[in-house]
């Protein structure tokens, strides 16, 4: 049963051509940066941008739910309770790629503006015409004067 499989994941990927059968999709919205990673790695095993995230999910989806003694190693030391000195190489792999995904994640839900404002922290930031714009904790605005 083991050599089947093998073989059908093998022919999947010598036979480019063979387009698997896809299951109903729903509409869902996608970091732009993950959508340009997988248009370029997809160009080159021959998958739209689309296949390859696809791709990338199932794949990420079997590495997550794998119960290991490496996983459990891997989630105690994300969770702070093991040593990231005492992870294998390959579970310190593991480990930077959860840190680097959980971090992009938090990046990109974090208002800053609206962080730092609640610190009573005066920002500034180029507005649509490319003027400066000073950002007040009480939630004002004044373009900033100046020479371009």
């Amino acid at each position: 049963m083991c050599s089947i499989l093998l073989q059908s994941v093998t022919d999947r990927y010598t036979h480019r051509g063979d387009v698997m059968p896809e299951a109903a999709d729903r509409v869902t919205r996608v970091a732009a940066d993950l959508v340009e990673s997988a248009a370029a790695e997809g160009a080159r095993q021959s998958r739209s941008a689309k296949q390859q995230l696809d791709h990338w999910a199932r794949v990420g989806r079997a590495v997550s739910s794998q119960q290991t003694a490496s996983r459990r190693r891997v989630e105690a030391a994300l969770a702070g309770n093991l040593p990231m000195t005492d992870l294998t190489l390959e579970e310190g792999v593991v480990f930077n790629a959860e840190i680097s995904a959980a971090l992009e994640e938090s990046l990109s839900r974090t208002n800053y503006g609206d962080v730092l404002a609640a610190q009573d922290v005066t920002t500034v930031a180029l507005n649509d015409a490319g003027d400066i714009v000073e950002h007040r904790p009480d939630g004002t605005s004044v373009v900033l004067a100046g020479t371009r």
